[in-house]
């Protein structure tokens, strides 16, 4: 196999000058994302072997490329994206609106029609009515670099949470000591769903929002979540989550590949007829977002509850986030993904970490199935569980023996790798047996490898 070169990353202007796209000496390639002014509108993987590319082809490719995400603001249908949902349980969506597209003439010079209202309003600089949890566990650099984003945000929220979840040794402190501004929560328990319910016990806002500590947040991060809750009949919110770095080969393919956050370009209302349509096989609860980039109104933990504490990282693994959503939707609340809320996530750089992520998001998403048919009795859970499941694992292992014979998918001359699929099987494997074990008790934190935690 050919030796990995890492991608870079590139953001690129729509509404400036476009530069011309060299691939860099020892470069696999470029990652590149376009936005109109804080908006994100649209991406492209271009390998080394297709550069350079230059403005002009650039600008050729470009509005094609960027149009569905410009109209899915601007115009009222015809560009929305569509929902995971069966679609032999629905009516037929309606055809894009290529005549009011034609309307906007050049979606390049449509960017700022889209902009969203809290890039273009003068607003507070503080957000008052948003609290931001950010959940730790003995990482103070990668703290460190959160908390430098989070002072760059505009407007700022109302108040800043970390939540420690290892308080006894001292290192989340140390950090939090020289930053007068942030609020510090010790939280002994273990387990990322006791840390994120104690940040949401200890919280003023009327909105929560979380993130992660190996994440760096975009300055319009709050205000394109405060943008989201004018509308009323949203409860819960989620955002891009984008790359911080395609360094390594495990960094690729967890971009890359199934596990991979790519959400899209526009914006999406996940609601009763996406509950309802997908209920026989499985609500796919996940595809709203990651909990890394998430916020909720305060009242939907009154509706439904607090984070599941047997689930999550240090626990079960994940899927704590998704089993929320699952309940906010089977109760026939509203959510949406919102990808002008933007954050920059460090990948796991090494397969060792990538393998453990595999086994525990497996384990966790099983588990999480399961306990949702325990609360509602959706017999589509235990379709995934014990169907679905395994069929995806037969179809991804017949993937990976074609890519492994036939090396017919190469990006600069290097293969393009997979995610750990037996670490994945086992995973599934544990979480059955998780359930079982914690179908009747929460789960002891005190009891998980701190190897889990990491969100």
């Amino acid at each position: 196999m050919s030796r990995f070169l890492p991608w870079k990353i590139v953001h690129v202007a729509v509404r400036e000058p476009l530069p011309d796209l060299y691939a860099e000496a020892g470069s696999g390639g470029l990652f590149v994302v376009f936005w109109c002014d804080s908006i994100p509108v649209g991406q492209l993987s271009i390998p080394a072997l297709l550069l350079p590319l230059t403005s002009a082809q650039l600008a050729a490719t470009l509005p094609r490329l960027i149009a569905p995400a410009i109209a899915n603001r601007l115009l009222d249908s015809g560009f929305r994206a569509p929902l995971p949902v069966d679609l032999r349980k629905q009516t037929p969506p309606e055809p894009p609106d290529f005549a009011r597209l034609l309307e906007l003439e050049c979606p390049l010079e449509s960017c700022s029609r889209a902009a969203p209202s809290w890039s273009s309003e003068p607003s507070a600089k503080v957000a008052p009515g948003v609290s931001v949890v950010v959940c730790t566990r003995n990482r103070p650099e990668a703290l460190k670099k959160c908390l430098s984003s989070i002072r760059g945000l505009l407007p700022q929220p109302g108040e800043i949470l970390v939540v420690d979840n290892d308080p006894s040794s001292g290192l989340t402190k140390t950090v939090i000591s020289a930053s007068p501004e942030v609020r510090y929560v010790p939280e002994p328990r273990r387990g990322l769903s006791a840390a994120r319910n104690a940040g949401i016990r200890n919280s003023r806002g009327a909105i929560v929002a979380f993130t992660d500590d190996d994440v760096e947040v975009h300055p319009g991060w709050v205000g394109a979540i405060q943008a989201v809750f004018r509308d009323e009949g949203i409860i819960a919110t989620t955002g891009l989550v984008l790359p911080a770095e395609l360094a390594t080969s495990a960094q690729y393919a967890f971009q890359g590949d199934s596990l991979g956050w790519g959400w899209g370009y526009r914006a999406l209302d996940f609601d009763g007829n996406f509950f309802r349509s997908m209920k026989h096989v499985g609500v796919p609860a996940w595809r709203l977002g990651a909990g890394a980039n998430m916020a909720f109104r305060r009242e939907a933990f009154e509706h439904v509850g607090f984070f599941d504490e047997r689930l999550g990282a240090g626990t079960s693994g994940c899927s704590e986030d998704s089993e929320l959503w699952y309940r906010l939707l089977a109760e026939g609340h509203r959510c949406r993904y919102e990808p002008a809320a933007v954050v920059f996530h460090a990948h796991r750089s090494g397969w060792k970490e990538l393998r453990d992520q595999s086994y525990n998001y497996m384990r966790g998403h099983v588990a999480a199935l399961l306990f949702q048919f325990d609360r509602y009795g959706h017999w589509g859970n235990i379709y995934r569980a014990f169907l679905a499941l395994p069929f995806y694992f037969i179809t991804l292992g017949f993937r990976y023996l074609k890519r492994s014979v036939g090396r017919s998918i190469l990006h600069s001359g290097q293969e393009t790798p997979f995610l750990p699929l037996l670490e994945q099987i086992s995973g599934a494997l544990a979480g059955y047996g998780y359930y079982l074990r914690y179908r009747r008790h929460p789960a002891d934190p005190t009891t998980r490898e701190e190897s889990n935690y990491r969100p």
